[in-house]
């Protein structure tokens, strides 16, 4: 069994392998206070009729959004052509539903040769090295466009994913698509990530955002996957509609 380590031991950075504390009856007291606070998680992808309905669900939504809100994604399209030319649509192998890879779908926010881009500002600037580190985000990504910058203010960069959730690739809600160079941060919970389709939005997306660690992140995944209903994701909807048009976490 997996466990959900308690918000104040994220935030301190510790961990069950940490060194041991000179008092022996406080070191009795902590554990019995972690014990008691934190929850244990199974690996539970969800019934079979829960799935099914998922998908219906999926599908439903997302033919929606291109029913009534096409005209939307041209716009942006446009938009995105118009300001810092082609492609618009960034294309990136992730890991989905049993750690099979699928092509995930962005409107581009950043400019040519991002992955130099990076990798030049983090070499030469150690906070943002730290910053990189923790969120794998930065609050001043010099990759990102101005016309880009506003995309993922709003998350309006996200609108091609809607394509991904109709092919199948991805989900209205679950675990954002996790990159290659993120899986070994998920740790004892990659099998939660791999139980269920990534999806558009989820619990980190309504609980921080950008402002969570990955780790953090990655623990929030395991508690989804665990208690996975069709409840819990019109709950996630609802909210993401409030943090999204108030930009809450945006970078």
């Amino acid at each position: 069994m997996n466990t959900l380590r308690s918000n104040a031991s994220e935030r301190a950075g510790t961990s069950t392998g940490g060194p041991a504390a000179p008092n022996a009856a406080g070191n009795a007291a902590s554990a019995a206070n972690a014990a008691a606070n934190t929850p244990v998680y199974g690996l539970v992808g969800g019934s079979a009729w829960l799935r099914h309905a998922k998908r219906a669900a999926d599908i439903a939504m997302a033919g929606s959004f291109f029913l009534f809100f096409g005209w939307a994604y041209a716009l942006v399209w446009l938009g995105v052509l118009v300001s810092s030319g082609g492609p618009a649509i960034y294309m990136q192998p992730r890991y989905g539903k049993d750690g099979k890879v699928f092509k995930f779908y962005k409107f581009r926010s950043m400019v040519a040769e991002s992955d130099a881009v990076l990798a030049r500002h983090l070499r030469e600037n150690e906070a943002a090295r730290r910053e990189w580190a923790v969120y794998q985000k930065l609050q001043n990504d010099p990759r990102i466009t101005r016309f880009g910058a506003i995309l993922r203010k709003y998350s309006i960069d996200e609108f091609p994913q809607f394509w991904n959730v109709l092919k199948g690739d991805m989900s209205m809600v679950g675990p954002r698509p996790c990159m290659f160079t993120q899986k070994d941060l998920y740790g004892d919970y990659w099998g939660h990530y791999c139980a269920v389709r990534p999806g558009i939005t989820g619990l980190w997306q309504i609980s921080g955002r950008n402002e969570i660690s990955y780790r953090r992140r990655a623990a929030m995944d395991a508690e989804y996957v665990a208690r996975l209903s069709l409840w819990g994701d019109l709950v996630i909807l609802l909210k993401t509609f409030g943090v999204v048009t108030g930009a809450r976490g945006s970078r």
